[in-house]
C-alpha cells in the first residue's frame, strides 16, 4: 500500500492552485502508465479523489497505453519510467508523436537525475516521486496545465547546467520568425498555449504549429528544453566581452 493514500486532502489550496484550476476545463482528463497493479489501483483511486479530476485510463505497458491512451484523448498522462519491454522514455516519445499537445508527467519511485534528463529531452513535461502527496500531485498536475514543469530544485539546477554546457554555441534567434521568437519568449515565461493565444491575438491552433516549427529549428523535443535554451542564450548575450576595457 502506497504511503500517500493516507493523507488527507489539502483543505486550504493554494491562491495558485485556485487561479490554473478555474481556467481548467472540467473534469481534468489523466491517463495513468503503470505496470504494478497495486500501485496502479491506489494512483487511480487518488486521482479520482482529487478535486476538478478524473482518471480516463490506467495501463499496465507502454504497449497498452499507445493503444488506448490517444482515444481517451486525455491532458495529462503519468507515466511510470520503468515499465516491461518498452520502457517509460520510448512510451512517452511516442505518446508524443501522437498527442503533441498532452502533457506527459514522469512518475518515479528514485530521483534518478541521468533517466529524468533522458525523459525530458524525450519530451517529459516535468515529473513527481511516487511519494508525492495528494495536494502536492494537484498542484503539480495544474502547474503542468499551466505551462510550467514540476520538478525538484535540484533537478533544475543539473538540468540548467546540462545545457549551459552544450548550448553556449547555439542562438535561438537563428531562422526564427518574429512570430516564432515571440511564442518562445512566452514558453519561456511559463505561458500555456492558450495563454499564448489570447497574448498575441491567434488561434490556439496557430500556437501549436509555430511551437512546431520551434522546435524543429531549435532541434528540441520538449518545452522545457526550449525555455532552458532561450534562458542560455539570453544569459550569454548579457556576459560583458572579456575583451572589453
Amino acid at each position: 500500500m502506497l504511503k500517500f493514500m493516507t493523507h488527507p486532502k489539502d483543505p486550504n489550496p493554494k491562491p495558485a492552485d485556485k487561479q490554473v484550476s478555474s481556467s481548467a476545463k472540467h473534469p481534468i482528463r489523466v491517463a495513468l502508465v503503470e505496470d504494478q497493479p497495486k500501485v496502479r489501483e491506489n494512483w487511480t483511486r487518488l486521482i479520482n479523489l482529487l478535486p476538478e479530476f478524473q482518471c480516463v485510463c490506467s495501463c499496465m505497458s507502454a504497449e497498452e497505453a499507445l493503444t488506448v491512451i490517444p482515444p481517451k484523448q486525455p491532458d495529462v498522462v503519468l507515466m511510470d519510467i520503468f515499465l516491461p519491454r518498452m520502457s517509460g522514455i520510448e512510451c512517452l516519445a511516442r505518446l508524443k508523436r501522437k498527442l503533441p499537445e498532452v502533457q506527459i508527467v514522469i512518475l518515479t519511485a528514485m530521483d534518478n537525475q541521468e533517466l529524468l534528463f533522458m525523459a525530458l529531452k524525450a519530451g517529459a513535461d516535468g515529473y513527481l516521486l511516487k511519494r508525492t502527496k495528494p495536494s502536492d500531485l494537484r498542484r503539480a498536475l495544474l502547474e503542468v496545465l499551466n505551462g510550467g514543469v514540476p520538478m525538484t530544485s535540484q533537478i533544475a539546477r543539473r538540468l540548467i547546467e546540462s545545457f549551459r554546457e552544450n548550448s553556449n554555441s547555439k542562438d535561438v534567434s537563428v531562422n526564427l520568425s518574429l512570430r516564432e521568437e515571440q511564442i518562445l519568449q512566452l514558453v519561456a515565461r511559463g505561458h500555456s498555449n492558450k495563454l499564448i493565444a489570447a497574448d498575441l491575438d491567434m488561434s490556439y491552433e496557430t500556437v501549436c504549429t509555430h511551437l512546431k516549427r520551434v522546435f524543429r529549428k531549435l532541434h528540441v523535443n520538449s518545452r522545457t528544453e526550449a525555455a532552458l535554451l532561450y534562458f542560455n542564450t539570453k544569459m550569454a548575450e548579457q556576459k560583458p566581452d572579456k575583451n572589453e576595457d
